[in-house]
């Protein structure tokens, strides 16, 4: 059964049947709705007004209607071309979003909600605070908004921007579903982060997405884990691990685990070691992460030669394991750097 979008809603998100019975509902012919679904997705229309194949008394009646985009309220670029973008929403609130290319790929890596209410002790974002969960046309927008700047196709998608996915899954599914059909972006080319929400992993699998799911463990038991991230007193690591197997049984897909390295805190062998223990016979990857420290707190990155000791300890014990060095890192790199650090200036 196709919805009809009503004109309080963007259309961004809509897929072709939808819009269709849009216009339709408008009184236009049905074959509007497929030039809509083209500039929209296609040539990135912000307004219906732009739209020239349109009747222009039609257009002028439209108006009001929001296709749904932002606009770019800063643009900072990193000497590695990595291209940071703080984003003005239609209420006024900002979020992150990132352009990350490379010789063969351009990876936005986007945000499902303004702010974040996890307070991990390391981030930019959970020093913040948490305002809203995103809306899907509002995490497609961000898609849209790199591939355009940079005039190029996106061929990666990562959720790791700012805020918890599994806390917004059906606007996060509905994204991803529409950033697939309509955009045409593989889902094996979409990676989701989460930090870990009891009951959602499970959940999220029912939705048989071919993701890839990141969770950051970001410690080897579960005391270290609790001192940085609060939320895991309700979800000890044995438990988010079973629901991680569970999930690779469930999708088939392997599980792919984030771990930021904080020198003197969670960087040593013996945490390798434990870490190791807990992934043996696992179908998974670990991505270590260099920590890039931020003024809030007093956590420190660790030298190349920590990483590799940390790194070889995991290949020793045969866990598929890689470095995962950020990119712009002059550029307020940090996830939420940039977005804390505008409003700050604003307010001086």
């Amino acid at each position: 059964m196709v919805t009809v979008q009503s004109a309080s809603k963007p259309l961004l998100g809509l897929s072709l049947e939808e819009l269709t019975a849009w216009v339709q509902q408008q009184g236009q012919p049905a074959y509007r709705g497929k030039q809509l679904y083209q500039w929209i997705y296609q040539k990135g229309s912000k307004s219906l007004g732009e739209i020239t194949v349109f009747p222009k008394q039609w257009r002028e009646q439209v108006a009001d209607v929001s296709i749904g985009r932002s606009t770019i309220h800063y643009r900072s670029v990193a000497s590695d071309e990595t291209v940071k973008y703080l984003l003005k929403l239609a209420d006024n609130h900002i979020i992150e979003t990132v352009g990350i290319p490379t010789e063969k790929r351009l990876t936005v890596c986007v945000s499902s909600q303004v702010g974040c209410p996890m307070a991990c002790d390391f981030c930019a974002t959970g020093k913040g605070g948490f305002i809203r969960n995103l809306e899907t046309h509002e995490i497609i927008d961000q898609v849209l908004t790199v591939q355009e700047d940079f005039g190029r196709r996106v061929s990666h998608i990562v959720f790791m921007g700012m805020g918890e996915p599994l806390l917004n899954t059906k606007n996060v599914v509905n994204a991803i579903q529409s950033l697939n059909q309509d955009v045409g972006i593989g889902q094996r080319m979409i990676t989701v982060s989460t930090v870990g929400i009891p009951q959602q992993i499970r959940q999220f699998a029912d939705h048989q997405l071919q993701v890839t799911l990141a969770v950051s463990l970001h410690a080897s038991n579960q005391k270290l884990r609790e001192k940085l991230i609060p939320s895991a007193e309700h979800y000890p690591l044995e438990k988010l691990l079973t629901d991680c197997r569970e999930y690779v049984n469930q999708t088939g897909r392997r599980v792919s685990f984030e771990y930021i390295l904080l020198a003197g805190f969670n960087d040593k062998p013996e945490h390798a070691i434990e870490l190791a223990s807990h992934l043996r016979g696992f179908q998974s990857h670990v991505n270590l992460i260099p920590y890039n420290p931020i003024s809030e707190v007093d956590y420190q990155r660790p030298s190349t030669q920590q990483v590799n000791t940390f790194m070889k300890a995991l290949q020793e014990r045969h866990i598929a394991v890689s470095v995962r060095y950020s990119r712009g890192l002059e550029a307020d790199a940090a996830c939420g750097q940039l977005r804390a650090s505008q409003v700050k200036n604003s307010q001086n």
